[in-house]
């Protein structure tokens, strides 16, 4: 795993402004994206556990939507370059660098994980790892919502990403591995791409029992 997660920080280490620049405010065009953040959210909310973490963060335009959300969320991303970015962009929240297998956040802290495109430059064989992470730092009854590029395909088909290789999956086969590591998958959306590439975007959301 070391080897793909620095292959993959040292890319996005060096494209950070430019990133920045075409997905800060990308949600503004994706009104389904934006409504399974807000349903998230919501749902969040109504278990009465605010703590949050948005994994993989980025520039930290999803941590603010969070936070404007009503969530208590923090940043995590594995790019410095990203986290010095987010930490800029939005002075009165916090980010922190971490590795998605080692998350800095105790056991059973949070009510939510928010994971939007960010595994998807993971091999699909350490998928698993990421979230029986995520599952570890989710109270009981916390949701994890996971947005990723899909196919229509038996199984994760690799692509080549403009910033690193890059994995796009069949809805059942990731909402089994959610069921593997613990979860409750209970909803789901696919729509048609909102890129070139013709992938159609999938939103799982999952609750721990």
């Amino acid at each position: 795993m070391a080897d793909h997660q620095d292959e993959t920080r040292a890319a996005y280490d060096g494209v950070v402004e430019l990133y920045a620049s075409l997905f800060a405010n990308r949600l503004e065009t994706q009104p389904f994206s934006r409504a399974m953040v807000a349903t998230f959210a919501e749902l969040v909310r109504s278990m009465g556990n605010l703590r949050a973490a948005d994994v993989g963060c980025g520039p930290g335009h999803l941590t603010a939507m969070l936070n404007e959300l009503g969530l208590n969320a923090v940043g995590l991303d594995l790019s410095p370059g990203m986290i010095d970015h987010a930490s800029r962009a939005h002075p009165k929240l916090r980010f922190q660098q971490a590795r998605m297998e080692s998350l800095p956040i105790e056991d059973g802290a949070l009510g939510g994980v928010l994971a939007h495109y960010s595994m998807i430059h993971t091999p699909p064989g350490d998928v698993p790892k990421l979230l029986a992470e995520q599952v570890r730092v989710l109270a009981p009854g916390g949701l994890l919502l996971v947005s990723c590029f899909g196919t229509d395909g038996p199984e994760p088909v690799r692509f080549d990403h403009k910033v690193a290789p890059a994995y796009s999956w069949p809805a059942e086969c990731l909402a089994e591995l959610l069921a593997d590591a613990g979860l409750v998958p209970f909803a789901r959306l696919l729509h048609d791409p909102a890129s070139e590439r013709g992938f159609l975007d999938t939103h799982l959301l999952a609750r721990r029992p």
